[in-house]
Order: C-alpha cells, then sequence, then structure tokens
C-alpha cells in the first residue's frame, strides 16, 4: 500500500513540474503566464530568459522522479527517488522563502510528504529483506 501510494505522490510531482516547465518556458508572456507569476508583459518579457532556465530546472527534476518510477531495482529507485524529492522540497523551501510563500504548499510540502512515505516504505522494504 505505502508504495502504491509513494509512486502516487511521485507521479504527481512529476506532472506539477512538467507544467511549472510548461509555464515557464512556453506560457510565461501568455495571459496565463502573467496572471499565475503576477507580472506584467514588460516585466515577463525582461524576465523571460530566466523563467525559460528554471522551466528547464522543473523539467530535470520531472525527469528524475519519473526516471526513479522506472528503475526495476527498488532499493535503487528509492535512493535516486529519495535525491530528486529532496531536490524538490529544498527549492520549493528556497522559492517559498525568496519568491511566493504559495511555493511552500505547492512544491515544497508535496515534495516533504512524499519524502515521509519514503522513509516509511523504505523501512518496510527493509524488514523484509
Amino acid at each position: 500500500m505505502m508504495r502504491i501510494l509513494l509512486n502516487v505522490l511521485t507521479g504527481v510531482i512529476a506532472l506539477l513540474h512538467l507544467w511549472f516547465l510548461t509555464l515557464e518556458m512556453f506560457l510565461w508572456q501568455t495571459p496565463l503566464g502573467l496572471r499565475t507569476f503576477q507580472r506584467t508583459p514588460e516585466q515577463a518579457r525582461d524576465a523571460a530568459v530566466l523563467a525559460a532556465n528554471q522551466g528547464l530546472y522543473n523539467g530535470f527534476l520531472a525527469a528524475g522522479l519519473i526516471w526513479s518510477l522506472l528503475i526495476g531495482e527498488v532499493r535503487w529507485a528509492l535512493r535516486v527517488r529519495a535525491f530528486f524529492l529532496g531536490c524538490v522540497l529544498v527549492a520549493g523551501i528556497y522559492g517559498g522563502v525568496t519568491a511566493q510563500r504559495t511555493i511552500l504548499v505547492v512544491q515544497a510540502l508535496p515534495a516533504l510528504v512524499a519524502l515521509i512515505v519514503l522513509v516509511v516504505h523504505q523501512r518496510t522494504v527493509s524488514r523484509e529483506g
């Protein structure tokens, strides 16, 4: 049961980061991007290259999480997943403190919950042997 929950949480977080990639790389200067990031067209234009770079990093996080879902060996998969969820958590805390508080809820909190589930699941896997 924990494995299924962990996989679902990981998949949702990966999808979120693919959405962030899309917003930051492709929709940044559109009405949706302007509303989402509370920017004027001028601000969005001036920050477009930085936003695209940020989107690319979100894509790397999504790719790592998806990779962790595809790895067959459980212990290796959990290590990779822990690393990428930790990266998401750190990025979410940093973004929440420096950019927008909502990032703490949208990015950091799901990663923290997934990491907690991962630790509980890992203990179960270790006991089973």
